[in-house]
């Protein structure tokens, strides 16, 4: 390679083989040829680190590294240390990039120089029937685009699926890379990012071939349970309400399911005061204060947080607190 990349892609692998050589080809065959590519072998113990030479030896801008802590958090900051570009892109080992994404990403990172992040949309390719789950997700983080609509919705799900982002080096050197804990590090990346004014933005556009699998890591790691995933959004969510809730510490909570209380109740532990409950059930008897959802307080009274699953019944309880006079990020929020 004859000039410094602009763009340094980073993947990890950890045995990885058999879907290793179609994530490469992708890389390879983009459209926007100033990049590298750095594989990180993550003590890998079939031939994918045979596979990853084979692109070393055929294009030099595919570089192999070694990473022998254990852990994709581990790899994946192996890899941006070694990057050379001021545009850090992720991928991981069994995906596939649309031919033109480091153009688009480029592109947007380059026409709009507020913004230290970029991600896409993804069309999920499913290993199995019964994904109705998954599938919803895709679908719901694939509606969520504009930098104002994930800020907005960062506390539903993670916003960003996390191998269709790119980001400026500098980024990640102010507000540091994935950290280790008992918490997905991606999500935690996307909320400690966001909370410091980091703007991230999706180009409109399918980025990503997201292939999943029964040993894909959001399946089998401890740190991507859903009790993992509630537990760092509170504590995000607390400081947001510390600053942007102005009856602070109290909040309502709308939805008195054993589940949705259950998540709501993190909240106490990071100092925030459940004032009540509002359901759509006017004789429900809560160990707290219950209120009909028709007799909701006014909008200037209080800020409720809206704990729904489904996006549909999330919607309709927008609509409702919007035509109340309620402002999502003002007054209320949607999560789940």
């Amino acid at each position: 390679m004859n000039r410094k990349p602009l763009v340094s892609v980073i993947l990890p692998f950890y045995n990885a083989a058999n879907t290793l050589a179609d994530a490469l080809a992708s890389i390879e065959n983009q459209s926007y040829d100033n990049f590298e590519c750095v594989m990180v072998n993550n003590n890998s113990s079939d031939d994918g680190a045979n596979v990853a030479k084979i692109f070393c030896e055929k294009d030099t801008r595919f570089r192999l590294v070694e990473e022998k802590t254990q852990g994709v958090m581990f790899a994946s900051n192996k890899g941006s240390n070694e990057a050379k570009g001021e545009l850090i892109c992720r991928m991981d080992a069994d995906d596939v990039m649309a031919p033109d994404r480091l153009k688009w990403q480029v592109a947007f990172l380059l026409n709009n120089s507020d913004y230290g992040a970029v991600a896409g949309l993804v069309k999920y390719v499913p290993h199995k029937e019964d994904t109705d789950g998954f599938a919803r997700y895709v679908d719901w983080v694939n509606s969520v685009q504009s930098y104002d609509e994930i800020m907005l919705n960062r506390f539903v799900e993670s916003p960003i699926v996390n191998p269709t982002a790119m980001w400026r080096s500098e980024v990640a050197q102010q507000w540091g890379m994935y950290r280790q804990g008992d918490f997905p590090e991606d999500y935690e990346q996307w909320l400690r990012w966001l909370e410091n004014g980091v703007k991230i933005a999706k180009v409109p556009k399918e980025v990503l071939e997201w292939n999943d699998s029964d040993g894909r890591l959001t399946r089998t790691d401890d740190i991507y349970s859903d009790e993992a995933f509630y537990r760092i959004k509170t504590e995000y969510l607390s400081r947001f309400l510390a600053k942007k809730n102005s009856h602070h510490p109290s909040v309502f909570v709308w939805g008195g399911s054993k589940i949705s209380r259950r998540r709501a109740l993190m909240l106490e532990e990071f100092g925030i005061d459940i004032k009540a409950y509002i359901d759509i059930n006017k004789n429900r008897q809560l160990d707290k204060e219950v209120i009909f959802f028709e007799d909701i307080p006014e909008s200037d009274s209080c800020f409720v947080l809206v704990y729904f699953k489904h996006n549909e019944k999330r919607k309709e309880i927008k609509a409702f607190l919007e035509k109340k006079g309620f402002t999502e990020g003002d007054n209320f929020l949607l999560l789940s």
